[in-house]
């Protein structure tokens, strides 16, 4: 859009009338390194096989099977950042629909009244994941 040959408009009145900076004329973008470039087309062969894997296990396949030396920061900019991939993975639906062939047991604590310690007991099962896909039940 900007003309340097322009009669009537001089290169800084056709920059403050698009509202750029002068020196955006001149960036040109750098493309992706030749290393990125075999990332990608590796995490693209191994997506269309795997597409339930994400970017920390994607990382994880080319550090410790394929030996590159990478972040997990690059893997997961051009992961999802420049190739837009996703992991797709199953959805958790109905998992609060109850099964009516389940037995219904009743709440024993009802009309209980708790007057002393030790009189009553409570767990919690939630699950907590932890680091290195460790997780306590």
């Amino acid at each position: 859009m900007i003309c340097k040959g322009h009669s009537k408009l001089s290169l800084e009145r056709q920059y403050k009338l698009l509202q750029i900076h002068r020196s955006g004329i001149y960036y040109k973008p750098r493309g992706e390194s030749s290393l990125n470039l075999e990332l990608m087309r590796l995490m693209d062969e191994h997506y269309t096989h795997h597409p339930f894997k994400g970017a920390r296990r994607m990382h994880t396949w080319l550090t410790v099977d394929k030996g590159y030396k990478v972040n997990k920061k690059r893997i997961e900019r051009l992961y999802s950042g420049v190739m837009g991939l996703r992991a797709i993975m199953p959805g958790n639906q109905h998992t609060s629909r109850r099964n009516k062939e389940h037995k219904v047991y009743p709440y024993l604590l009802r009309n209980l009244t708790v007057d002393h310690p030790n009189q009553v007991w409570a767990i919690d099962i939630t699950y907590i994941p932890m680091r290195k896909g460790l997780c306590i039940w």
